[in-house]
């Protein structure tokens, strides 16, 4: 961040242009914000129209608290004395001014390279082995994502996946200044749909994969392919794309873009990159990395056919990026676990598999009980819910799936939020109905249901609790309850309850 900005400097840096006719008067900045509580002596703010709330609104109580120059994309009335900056589109002018206030755009701006990540399932894992990879070729690295931000060995929680414009490009100035080399981060189609990500520059952006979810915002499949398309859209020329050519929505991903594109698939014949899989079992998969110049094989501790997918696009976009197939092959072998991901929890000699993963989709949902049911040599026992306040649609349908390939199913809550959560169960039973193999519970509290999932588990049986993974709260009204599903089960599988556990 320069240490001192005038507004005329800051729009000309951020590439925000004044409305035609629209002329204005040059005062120094001291700071940006887009929240009035946050405004202070010599700010500019940014008015920006939310889901809930405008802050078109809030011009007077920044104004008071000290702004002395407001952005908006609207006609509103401004106090006498304070700059008004008109715009086309005021989330966009955010996303690019924050870019310029913390010296990531224009001349001698600059920050770690950038990697975005965005798809329905497997933002987080690919980021994490992207990571691991990056760190075996020897860089500092950032991440930034569902799971956890870190910036070159600074840890804390991840309240979004992808932050605010404000925040995002904080932290990934504080990640330049630590002496990052690459910053890996999750954009998910909130964040792009919001253009929190417009001010920056990419140097590769990875597609993972396409199914229903966020219909509840987004109102239409189409909305949202078209929201994980922007980050292709943003692609400079010099940057790449790297897609997943097993997903039929590839090629609009990538329609028309500047940048050069990079394909990879598991069954696409003619992906530049392919995955030959050669086992998966419990302790992993192994499967033949093969590209227009390379043929080698990769050992990854990740379980799953849909861990192939992930590691093939961490490897394929590192590739793209110039790192050596060594680092690419250690940087997979040595990421052993992901937060949440098909974590297992069991005590060793247990004679059931228990695992926790985040999976909250139908598509995610399938992927991991196909995985769990070829290495089960017993019954497959799911507890799951659906989240409050969030896509309807998926109900059913995540139940069907779970009814389709499990043996016994606790259905339960997950953050029902302001929803009542046995009005939630009702919308996800019906999906049941083409599936009477699997024998359905219903237990309303998770607690319970994970309780009773683990009690009924015998031997040559796993147990996977589903919809949470790494989270540790349940959103119930509009309380935020700590909640783990790891703590808890781990509680039911020791005699001694886990610290913070109760029974």
């Amino acid at each position: 961040m320069a240490d001192e900005w005038t507004l005329t400097a800051l729009l000309a840096r951020a590439g925000v242009s004044p409305m035609s006719g629209q002329s204005h008067r040059d005062i120094p900045i001291t700071t940006i914000t887009d929240d009035s509580r946050k405004a202070e002596p010599g700010a500019l703010f940014v008015a920006v129209r939310g889901i809930k709330s405008d802050g078109h609104h809030y011009i007077d109580a920044a104004v008071s608290a000290g702004s002395v120059a407001v952005v908006v994309d609207r006609d509103v009335p401004v106090p006498p004395g304070v700059v008004e900056v008109r715009v086309p589109d005021s989330r966009e002018a955010l996303a690019r001014l924050a870019a310029a206030y913390y010296g990531l755009r224009g001349d001698g701006g600059g920050g770690p390279r950038l990697i975005g990540i965005t798809g329905t399932n497997g933002k987080t894992t690919v980021a994490w082995i992207l990571r691991s990879i990056l760190r075996a070729a020897g860089y500092r690295v950032a991440l930034l994502g569902t799971v956890e931000y870190e910036l070159s060995g600074r840890r804390m929680s991840a309240p979004l996946t992808t932050p605010a414009p404000l925040e995002l490009c904080r932290h990934l100035a504080a990640a330049r200044d630590a002496g990052a080399d690459y910053a890996v981060m999750e954009a998910s189609s909130h964040a792009l749909d919001q253009r929190r990500t417009d001010g920056l520059t990419f140097a590769a952006g990875v597609f993972t994969n396409l199914s229903g979810d966020h219909l509840d915002y987004h109102g239409s499949m189409e909305s949202y392919w078209r929201a994980k398309r922007r980050l292709f859209e943003l692609l400079p020329a010099d940057a790449v794309a790297v897609v997943n050519r097993d997903d039929p929505v590839a090629d609009l991903m990538v329609a028309n873009i500047a940048a050069r594109v990079v394909s990879f698939g598991i069954d696409a014949v003619g992906a530049d990159s392919r995955a030959i899989v050669k086992t998966i079992d419990s302790s992993g998969c192994v499967f033949t990395l093969r590209g227009p110049t390379v043929e080698v094989p990769v050992r990854s501790a990740l379980v799953g056919r849909h861990n192939v997918a992930n590691a093939l696009a961490a490897a394929t976009t590192a590739e793209a990026c110039g790192i050596s197939v060594d680092a690419i092959c250690a940087g997979i072998e040595q990421l052993l676990a992901v937060p949440g991901r098909l974590q297992r929890v069991e005590p060793e000699g247990c004679p059931f598999s228990v695992f926790v993963d985040y999976a909250h989709t139908d598509d995610a949902l399938r992927n991991v009980l196909q995985t769990l049911k070829t290495l089960t040599s017993g019954r497959l026992i799911c507890v799951f819910g659906c989240g409050g306040n969030r896509d309807h649609s998926k109900r059913p349908r995540m139940a069907e799936v779970v009814g389709q390939i499990a043996d016994l199913a606790f259905v339960t809550s997950d953050n029902p939020r302001t929803e009542d959560p046995r009005q939630i169960i009702e919308e996800m039973l019906p999906g049941f109905r083409s599936t009477p193999r699997c024998r359905v519970e219903v237990q309303v509290d998770r607690r319970r249901a994970i309780e009773a999932a683990i009690s009924q588990a015998q031997p040559g049986d796993t147990v996977l609790v589903a919809g949470k993974g790494h989270e540790d709260y349940q959103l119930i009204g509009d309380k935020v309850l700590h909640f783990d599903d790891v703590e808890v089960a781990r509680a039911c599988l020791d005699p001694a309850p886990a610290a913070g556990a109760t029974r």
